[in-house]
């Protein structure tokens, strides 16, 4: 059976590590070429080094590693340009590379700099991948025999946080991830006859390096994992998933979505009782 991205080009950043990285893997595993792309180069060959040891190596063409730093708009517009001279085409780009720094807190403590990194990750860099991938993607050749069309699919991180307020702030990383959302409904719009979709995947709390490092207390993590209905936190895994349905014809009918992944954080008043239903899924990288 095909895999769901079978012939497709996918870019995903942030692809060194959590749901960059387990969105490399799944989507390998689904036929697709992948580059992966992160700041730190190292990170990024050791996905590909991961998706070539995998089971479903032989499912994929070659993956691709590339050191990329979305915080400067000539190494994403060099990134775009990579995945089309290796795969002549583009179809999906996962914008997923972002920051959360510890030093972000609300109005008052937040430091200038720091709202100024947050936005230039966070916010440019997602606006630099849209960019770039957008002008690739108006130039994708159709071939009607493995169902490739002109256009792609555009994922967009976002975050829950964006939806909802907290007295835990983290106001640029909020601040930023919100303008994403608006971003991507923008875009959706604006390309929806283009062939063109664009989405944002929102994750709740996750297991991440990223999250865990943040949340360096047991105090915390146990001040979010209260108002969690399902009584944990999310996997990485959880998120490649969700991406793999907005990047796949899965979601053909789909643009300009807040898509949730929080476990129902967004739905929530009061959570429930008792332990978790049953365990999380496991890493594909395990």
């Amino acid at each position: 059976m095909p895999g769901r991205l079978e012939h497709r080009v996918a870019v995903i950043t942030g692809g060194g590590s959590g749901i960059g990285m387990e969105s490399s893997l799944l989507f390998a595993s689904e036929g697709c070429l992948v580059i992966v792309a992160d700041i730190d180069g190292q990170a990024a060959e050791r996905t590909v080094e991961k998706i070539k040891a995998s089971s479903f190596a032989d499912k994929c063409p070659p993956p691709v590693a590339v050191q990329c730093d979305v915080g400067r708009e000539e190494d994403v517009s060099a990134l775009v340009n990579k995945a089309v001279s290796v795969g002549k085409r583009l179809d999906v780009i996962f914008n997923n590379a972002g920051i959360m720094h510890p030093d972000d807190s609300d109005a008052i403590q937040t430091e200038e700099k720091i709202w100024d990194l947050t936005m230039k990750v966070n916010c440019k860099g997602v606006w630099w991948g849209c960019k770039y991938a957008i002008q690739a993607m108006l130039q994708n050749p159709t071939d009607e025999a493995k169902g490739l069309k002109r256009g792609g699919s555009i994922i967009n991180t976002a975050s829950f946080v964006a939806k909802l307020g907290a007295a835990t702030p983290q106001l640029a990383y909020t601040a930023s991830k919100g303008a994403v959302l608006a971003m991507t409904r923008e875009l959706a719009m604006v390309h929806a006859r283009d062939g063109i979709r664009v989405n944002a995947l929102c994750p709740g709390p996750l297991r991440t390096p990223l999250l865990m490092d943040f949340l360096n207390t047991p105090e915390k993590r146990e001040r979010r994992v209260v108002h969690l209905p399902m009584g944990r936190f999310g996997e990485a895994i959880e998120q490649a998933r969700g991406a793999l349905f907005l990047a796949s014809e899965d979601s053909s009918y789909v643009t300009g979505t807040d898509f949730m992944v929080d476990g129902g954080a967004h739905a929530c008043y009061v959570t429930p009782t008792g332990e978790p239903a049953s365990e999380p899924p496991k890493s594909l990288a395990s």
